[in-house]
Protein backbone atom coordinates (compact mmCIF):
# COMPACT_ATOMS: atom_id res chain seq x y z
CA UNK A 1 0.00 0.00 0.00
CA UNK A 2 1.26 3.31 -1.12
CA UNK A 3 0.36 6.82 -0.06
CA UNK A 4 1.45 9.90 -1.82
CA UNK A 5 1.81 12.91 0.36
CA UNK A 6 2.01 17.11 -0.57
CA UNK A 7 2.65 19.05 2.22
CA UNK A 8 4.65 22.93 1.62
CA UNK A 9 3.85 24.68 4.89
CA UNK A 10 7.01 23.98 7.77
CA UNK A 11 3.85 23.42 9.78
CA UNK A 12 2.81 20.86 7.47
CA UNK A 13 6.09 19.53 7.53
CA UNK A 14 5.86 18.73 10.77
CA UNK A 15 2.16 17.03 10.78
CA UNK A 16 2.33 15.38 7.75
CA UNK A 17 5.21 13.30 9.75
CA UNK A 18 3.10 12.76 12.86
CA UNK A 19 0.89 11.03 10.69
CA UNK A 20 3.76 8.76 8.25
CA UNK A 21 5.11 7.69 11.87
CA UNK A 22 1.35 6.16 13.37
CA UNK A 23 0.50 4.98 9.62
CA UNK A 24 3.92 3.12 10.15
CA UNK A 25 3.06 1.98 13.74
CA UNK A 26 -0.34 0.68 12.34
CA UNK A 27 0.77 -0.91 9.06
CA UNK A 28 4.43 -1.42 8.60
CA UNK A 29 3.96 -2.27 5.02
CA UNK A 30 2.49 1.48 4.07
CA UNK A 31 4.78 2.88 1.84
CA UNK A 32 5.02 6.80 2.11
CA UNK A 33 6.53 9.29 -0.52
CA UNK A 34 5.56 12.58 -2.36
CA UNK A 35 6.67 16.02 -1.63
CA UNK A 36 7.36 17.27 1.63
CA UNK A 37 9.94 18.28 4.15
CA UNK A 38 12.96 17.55 6.23
CA UNK A 39 10.54 16.27 9.10
CA UNK A 40 9.02 13.84 7.05
CA UNK A 41 11.67 12.30 5.47
CA UNK A 42 13.06 11.60 9.23
CA UNK A 43 9.61 9.55 9.56
CA UNK A 44 10.54 7.88 6.63
CA UNK A 45 8.98 9.25 3.73
CA UNK A 46 10.61 8.84 0.50
CA UNK A 47 10.65 12.90 -0.86
CA UNK A 48 10.79 13.07 -4.55
CA UNK A 49 10.77 17.01 -3.70
CA UNK A 50 11.69 19.13 -0.58
CA UNK A 51 8.74 21.51 -1.26
CA UNK A 52 9.05 23.42 1.73
CA UNK A 53 11.49 25.24 0.22
CA UNK A 54 9.15 26.68 -1.70
CA UNK A 55 6.99 28.26 0.77
CA UNK A 56 6.05 31.46 0.22
CA UNK A 57 2.94 33.96 0.78
CA UNK A 58 1.20 35.95 -1.39
CA UNK A 59 0.48 36.74 -5.40
CA UNK A 60 3.83 38.66 -5.82
CA UNK A 61 5.70 36.24 -4.13
CA UNK A 62 4.60 33.31 -5.71
CA UNK A 63 4.33 35.19 -9.30
CA UNK A 64 7.63 34.22 -10.17
CA UNK A 65 7.73 30.48 -8.90
CA UNK A 66 5.10 29.64 -11.09
CA UNK A 67 6.91 27.73 -13.45
CA UNK A 68 9.10 26.03 -10.68
CA UNK A 69 5.31 25.09 -9.26
CA UNK A 70 4.62 23.96 -12.60
CA UNK A 71 7.52 21.11 -13.22
CA UNK A 72 6.19 19.96 -9.67
CA UNK A 73 2.82 19.35 -11.02
CA UNK A 74 4.40 17.22 -13.86
CA UNK A 75 6.30 15.52 -11.28
CA UNK A 76 3.40 14.77 -9.72
CA UNK A 77 1.52 13.35 -12.81
CA UNK A 78 4.34 11.36 -14.24
CA UNK A 79 4.37 9.30 -10.27
CA UNK A 80 0.72 9.12 -10.40
CA UNK A 81 0.58 7.88 -14.46
CA UNK A 82 3.21 5.10 -13.93
CA UNK A 83 3.14 4.18 -10.05
CA UNK A 84 -0.49 4.97 -9.41
CA UNK A 85 -0.45 4.86 -5.70
CA UNK A 86 -3.39 3.63 -3.76
CA UNK A 87 -4.26 7.63 -2.08
CA UNK A 88 -2.99 10.91 -2.12
CA UNK A 89 -3.39 12.94 1.16
CA UNK A 90 -2.78 16.28 0.74
CA UNK A 91 -1.78 18.74 3.66
CA UNK A 92 -3.11 22.58 3.62
CA UNK A 93 -0.67 24.50 0.93
CA UNK A 94 -4.21 25.05 -0.87
CA UNK A 95 -2.32 27.33 -4.09
CA UNK A 96 0.00 24.24 -4.70
CA UNK A 97 -2.20 21.52 -3.69
CA UNK A 98 -5.43 22.16 -6.04
CA UNK A 99 -3.07 21.10 -8.40
CA UNK A 100 -2.02 17.57 -7.50
CA UNK A 101 -5.42 16.60 -6.67
CA UNK A 102 -6.78 17.39 -9.81
CA UNK A 103 -3.80 14.88 -11.62
CA UNK A 104 -4.65 12.47 -8.34
CA UNK A 105 -8.31 12.30 -9.95
CA UNK A 106 -7.07 12.37 -13.57
CA UNK A 107 -5.99 8.88 -12.26
CA UNK A 108 -8.88 7.61 -10.39
CA UNK A 109 -6.63 8.43 -7.27
CA UNK A 110 -8.75 8.92 -3.89
CA UNK A 111 -7.75 12.62 -2.35
CA UNK A 112 -7.79 12.63 1.24
CA UNK A 113 -7.38 16.34 2.56
CA UNK A 114 -5.78 16.83 5.86
CA UNK A 115 -5.95 20.72 7.62
CA UNK A 116 -8.22 21.49 4.22
CA UNK A 117 -7.97 25.35 3.07
CA UNK A 118 -9.43 27.47 5.10
CA UNK A 119 -12.31 28.21 2.23
CA UNK A 120 -14.91 29.25 5.39
CA UNK A 121 -12.40 32.45 6.17
CA UNK A 122 -12.39 33.48 2.56
CA UNK A 123 -12.59 32.56 -1.19
CA UNK A 124 -15.63 30.58 -0.24
CA UNK A 125 -16.55 29.50 -3.82
CA UNK A 126 -13.24 27.22 -4.07
CA UNK A 127 -15.63 24.62 -2.22
CA UNK A 128 -16.85 23.56 -5.96
CA UNK A 129 -12.91 22.65 -6.28
CA UNK A 130 -13.19 20.31 -3.22
CA UNK A 131 -16.62 18.92 -4.33
CA UNK A 132 -14.96 17.87 -7.32
CA UNK A 133 -11.58 16.93 -6.84
CA UNK A 134 -11.46 15.66 -3.11
CA UNK A 135 -12.95 12.59 -1.71
CA UNK A 136 -12.83 13.25 2.07
CA UNK A 137 -11.85 16.05 4.16
CA UNK A 138 -10.39 15.96 7.39
CA UNK A 139 -10.79 18.91 9.38
CA UNK A 140 -8.59 20.04 12.39
CA UNK A 141 -11.37 23.02 13.86
CA UNK A 142 -14.96 21.62 14.94
CA UNK A 143 -16.50 24.31 13.33
CA UNK A 144 -14.55 24.21 9.65
CA UNK A 145 -16.45 20.33 10.10
CA UNK A 146 -19.88 21.86 10.13
CA UNK A 147 -18.77 24.35 7.57
CA UNK A 148 -17.84 21.51 5.16
CA UNK A 149 -20.65 19.36 5.85
CA UNK A 150 -22.92 22.33 5.63
CA UNK A 151 -21.94 22.39 1.82
CA UNK A 152 -22.07 18.20 0.68
CA UNK A 153 -18.16 17.64 1.16
CA UNK A 154 -17.48 14.39 3.05
CA UNK A 155 -15.92 15.16 6.27
CA UNK A 156 -14.85 13.94 9.36
CA UNK A 157 -13.72 16.15 12.24
CA UNK A 158 -10.04 14.86 13.76
CA UNK A 159 -8.59 17.39 15.93
CA UNK A 160 -5.43 19.42 15.36
CA UNK A 161 -2.34 17.61 15.56
CA UNK A 162 -0.26 20.54 16.97
CA UNK A 163 -1.84 19.51 20.33
CA UNK A 164 -0.66 16.15 19.98
CA UNK A 165 2.82 17.59 19.75
CA UNK A 166 2.13 19.73 22.43
CA UNK A 167 1.49 16.81 24.55
CA UNK A 168 4.21 14.76 23.59
CA UNK A 169 7.21 17.12 23.42
CA UNK A 170 9.41 16.56 25.87
CA UNK A 171 10.91 20.49 26.62
CA UNK A 172 14.62 20.64 26.60
CA UNK A 173 15.61 20.49 29.94
CA UNK A 174 19.01 22.34 30.11
CA UNK A 175 17.49 25.22 27.89
CA UNK A 176 14.47 25.15 30.59
CA UNK A 177 16.87 25.03 33.77
CA UNK A 178 19.20 28.00 32.02
CA UNK A 179 16.66 30.31 31.39
CA UNK A 180 14.54 29.97 34.16
CA UNK A 181 16.71 31.22 36.82
CA UNK A 182 16.98 34.75 34.76
CA UNK A 183 15.16 37.04 36.71
CA UNK A 184 13.94 39.63 35.15
CA UNK A 185 10.67 39.42 32.44
CA UNK A 186 11.38 37.13 29.14
CA UNK A 187 9.40 38.01 26.13
CA UNK A 188 9.18 35.21 23.30
CA UNK A 189 9.44 36.16 20.35
CA UNK A 190 8.35 34.56 17.04
CA UNK A 191 9.18 35.85 13.59
CA UNK A 192 7.64 33.10 11.02
CA UNK A 193 9.38 30.23 9.55
CA UNK A 194 8.81 31.63 5.91
CA UNK A 195 11.75 33.95 4.39
CA UNK A 196 8.87 36.75 3.70
CA UNK A 197 7.34 36.53 7.07
CA UNK A 198 10.57 37.47 8.26
CA UNK A 199 11.11 40.11 5.71
CA UNK A 200 7.67 41.77 6.30
CA UNK A 201 7.78 41.36 10.25
CA UNK A 202 10.97 41.26 11.97
CA UNK A 203 11.85 44.91 11.38
CA UNK A 204 8.17 45.38 13.11
CA UNK A 205 9.31 43.21 15.99
CA UNK A 206 12.68 44.63 16.45
CA UNK A 207 11.34 48.41 17.03
CA UNK A 208 9.00 46.52 19.80
CA UNK A 209 11.68 45.47 21.17
CA UNK A 210 13.83 48.19 21.34
CA UNK A 211 10.62 50.29 22.52
CA UNK A 212 9.71 47.43 25.87
CA UNK A 213 13.89 47.52 26.24
CA UNK A 214 13.76 51.40 27.16
CA UNK A 215 10.68 51.13 29.31
CA UNK A 216 11.49 47.58 31.22
CA UNK A 217 15.32 47.69 31.20
CA UNK A 218 15.71 43.95 32.79
CA UNK A 219 13.68 42.65 30.07
CA UNK A 220 15.28 39.95 27.61
CA UNK A 221 14.04 38.18 24.21
CA UNK A 222 14.25 34.65 23.43
CA UNK A 223 14.31 34.31 19.75
CA UNK A 224 12.24 30.96 18.41
CA UNK A 225 14.16 30.31 14.98
CA UNK A 226 12.74 27.51 12.61
CA UNK A 227 15.86 27.03 11.08
CA UNK A 228 19.62 28.16 10.08
CA UNK A 229 18.51 30.10 7.32
CA UNK A 230 15.40 31.90 9.30
CA UNK A 231 18.29 32.75 11.71
CA UNK A 232 20.70 34.21 10.03
CA UNK A 233 17.65 36.39 8.45
CA UNK A 234 16.83 37.56 11.43
CA UNK A 235 20.40 38.34 12.34
CA UNK A 236 20.93 40.66 9.47
CA UNK A 237 18.33 42.74 9.89
CA UNK A 238 19.05 43.26 13.61
CA UNK A 239 22.78 43.84 11.85
CA UNK A 240 21.57 46.22 9.34
CA UNK A 241 18.87 48.11 11.98
CA UNK A 242 21.88 48.72 14.47
CA UNK A 243 20.17 47.73 17.94
CA UNK A 244 21.61 46.80 20.85
CA UNK A 245 18.96 44.46 22.21
CA UNK A 246 18.96 41.86 24.74
CA UNK A 247 18.12 38.87 22.79
CA UNK A 248 19.10 35.35 22.43
CA UNK A 249 18.06 33.56 19.46
CA UNK A 250 17.19 29.36 20.38
CA UNK A 251 17.15 27.37 16.93
CA UNK A 252 14.65 24.64 17.01
CA UNK A 253 12.89 25.03 20.28
CA UNK A 254 9.94 27.51 20.05
CA UNK A 255 8.16 24.88 22.26
CA UNK A 256 10.71 25.90 25.19
CA UNK A 257 10.84 29.67 23.83
CA UNK A 258 7.26 29.72 24.19
CA UNK A 259 6.90 27.88 27.88
CA UNK A 260 9.68 30.36 29.25
CA UNK A 261 7.89 33.47 27.96
CA UNK A 262 6.12 35.65 30.21
CA UNK A 263 4.15 36.52 27.37
CA UNK A 264 4.59 36.32 23.35
CA UNK A 265 5.13 38.61 20.37
CA UNK A 266 4.56 36.33 17.23
CA UNK A 267 3.65 36.47 13.88
CA UNK A 268 0.38 35.29 13.25
CA UNK A 269 -0.01 31.16 12.55
CA UNK A 270 -1.13 28.27 13.28
CA UNK A 271 1.75 27.99 15.94
CA UNK A 272 -0.33 30.34 17.42
CA UNK A 273 -2.53 27.27 18.54
CA UNK A 274 0.84 25.86 20.81
CA UNK A 275 1.08 29.52 22.17
CA UNK A 276 -2.89 28.77 23.32
CA UNK A 277 -2.23 25.70 24.72
CA UNK A 278 1.09 26.69 26.66
CA UNK A 279 -1.40 29.50 28.49
CA UNK A 280 1.40 32.49 27.27
CA UNK A 281 -0.30 35.93 26.75
CA UNK A 282 0.54 37.01 22.80
CA UNK A 283 0.32 40.27 20.65
CA UNK A 284 0.00 38.68 16.92
CA UNK A 285 1.15 40.64 14.27
CA UNK A 286 0.70 39.83 10.42
CA UNK A 287 2.22 42.61 7.92
CA UNK A 288 1.48 42.55 4.39
CA UNK A 289 1.76 44.87 1.22
CA UNK A 290 -0.92 47.44 0.67
CA UNK A 291 -2.52 45.55 -2.41
CA UNK A 292 -2.89 42.48 -0.20
CA UNK A 293 -4.12 43.92 2.33
CA UNK A 294 -6.78 45.24 0.38
CA UNK A 295 -7.82 42.26 -1.17
CA UNK A 296 -7.74 40.11 1.89
CA UNK A 297 -10.36 42.97 3.18
CA UNK A 298 -12.42 42.07 0.49
CA UNK A 299 -12.20 38.50 0.35
CA UNK A 300 -11.68 37.26 4.44
CA UNK A 301 -15.35 36.69 5.48
CA UNK A 302 -13.98 36.41 9.25
CA UNK A 303 -13.06 38.75 11.88
CA UNK A 304 -10.21 36.84 12.90
CA UNK A 305 -6.87 35.51 11.48
CA UNK A 306 -5.84 34.01 15.09
CA UNK A 307 -6.65 30.82 14.92
CA UNK A 308 -7.27 30.68 18.90
CA UNK A 309 -9.49 33.74 18.37
CA UNK A 310 -11.53 32.12 16.16
CA UNK A 311 -11.87 29.21 18.20
CA UNK A 312 -13.04 31.73 20.84
CA UNK A 313 -15.04 33.93 18.57
CA UNK A 314 -13.42 36.41 20.49
CA UNK A 315 -10.05 38.13 20.56
CA UNK A 316 -8.26 36.55 23.34
CA UNK A 317 -4.77 37.16 21.85
CA UNK A 318 -4.82 40.87 20.56
CA UNK A 319 -3.91 40.50 17.14
CA UNK A 320 -2.95 43.46 14.12
CA UNK A 321 -3.20 42.63 10.58
CA UNK A 322 -1.53 45.70 9.04
CA UNK A 323 -0.07 47.35 6.24
CA UNK A 324 1.52 50.88 5.66
CA UNK A 325 3.92 52.65 8.16
CA UNK A 326 5.32 50.67 10.77
CA UNK A 327 4.62 53.29 13.45
CA UNK A 328 1.23 52.75 14.29
CA UNK A 329 1.23 49.21 14.73
CA UNK A 330 4.91 49.18 16.56
CA UNK A 331 2.78 51.48 19.14
CA UNK A 332 0.03 48.85 19.83
CA UNK A 333 1.87 46.25 19.88
CA UNK A 334 3.88 47.72 22.60
CA UNK A 335 1.11 49.05 24.14
CA UNK A 336 -0.42 45.54 24.63
CA UNK A 337 2.88 43.76 25.24
CA UNK A 338 4.04 46.53 27.69
CA UNK A 339 0.28 45.98 29.75
CA UNK A 340 1.08 42.50 30.29
CA UNK A 341 4.66 42.88 31.44
CA UNK A 342 3.96 45.35 34.11
CA UNK A 343 0.66 44.44 35.27
CA UNK A 344 0.42 41.23 37.14
CA UNK A 345 -3.51 40.85 37.24
CA UNK A 346 -3.97 41.54 33.38
CA UNK A 347 -0.85 39.12 32.60
CA UNK A 348 -2.37 36.46 35.14
CA UNK A 349 -6.11 37.29 33.44
CA UNK A 350 -5.35 36.61 29.96
CA UNK A 351 -3.14 33.47 30.79
CA UNK A 352 -6.64 32.13 32.80
CA UNK A 353 -9.05 33.14 29.38
CA UNK A 354 -6.37 30.77 27.31
CA UNK A 355 -6.41 28.56 30.13
CA UNK A 356 -10.40 28.22 29.76
CA UNK A 357 -10.06 27.73 25.99
CA UNK A 358 -7.72 25.22 26.16
CA UNK A 359 -9.93 23.14 28.56
CA UNK A 360 -12.47 23.29 25.88
CA UNK A 361 -10.56 22.50 22.51
CA UNK A 362 -7.89 20.90 23.65
CA UNK A 363 -7.66 16.92 22.54
CA UNK A 364 -4.58 14.82 21.39
CA UNK A 365 -5.15 11.94 19.24
CA UNK A 366 -5.45 13.60 15.67
CA UNK A 367 -2.45 11.74 14.30
CA UNK A 368 -3.31 8.40 15.43
CA UNK A 369 -7.60 9.24 14.16
CA UNK A 370 -6.38 10.25 10.49
CA UNK A 371 -4.39 7.04 10.30
CA UNK A 372 -7.11 4.70 11.34
CA UNK A 373 -9.58 6.54 8.88
CA UNK A 374 -7.30 6.11 5.74
CA UNK A 375 -5.76 2.66 6.92
CA UNK A 376 -9.92 1.77 6.73
CA UNK A 377 -10.88 3.68 3.91
CA UNK A 378 -8.00 2.20 1.61
CA UNK A 379 -8.67 -1.42 2.82
CA UNK A 380 -12.56 -0.83 2.27
CA UNK A 381 -11.21 0.19 -1.37
CA UNK A 382 -9.04 -2.80 -1.88
CA UNK A 383 -11.69 -5.10 -1.15
CA UNK A 384 -14.03 -3.12 -2.77
CA UNK A 385 -11.47 -3.78 -6.01
CA UNK A 386 -11.65 -7.58 -5.17
CA UNK A 387 -15.22 -8.04 -4.92
CA UNK A 388 -15.60 -6.36 -8.42
CA UNK A 389 -12.90 -8.20 -9.83
CA UNK A 390 -14.08 -11.28 -9.11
Amino acid sequence: MQIFFSAGEPSGDQHAAHLIHELRKQRPDIVSRGFGGPHMEEAGCRIDFMLTTMAVMGFFQILPMIRKFYHRVQHAEAIFRTEKPDAVVLVDFPGFNWWIARKAKKYGIPVYYYLPPQLWAWASYRIRRVRKYVDHVLCALPFEYDWYRDRGVKATYVGHPFFDEVDEKQLDAPTMQAWEKYEGPLVAVLPGSRGSEIQNNWPIMLDVMRELKESVPDVHFLVGSYKTKQQQMCEQILADSGYDLPLTFLQGKAPEVIELGDCCLMVSGSISLEVMARRTPAAVVYYVNRLTYILGTILIHCKYICLPNLMADREVMAEFPCTGRHEPIVRKLYGVLHGYLTDADLLKQKADELEALRATVFSTGASARVANFLIEELETRSEQRIARAA
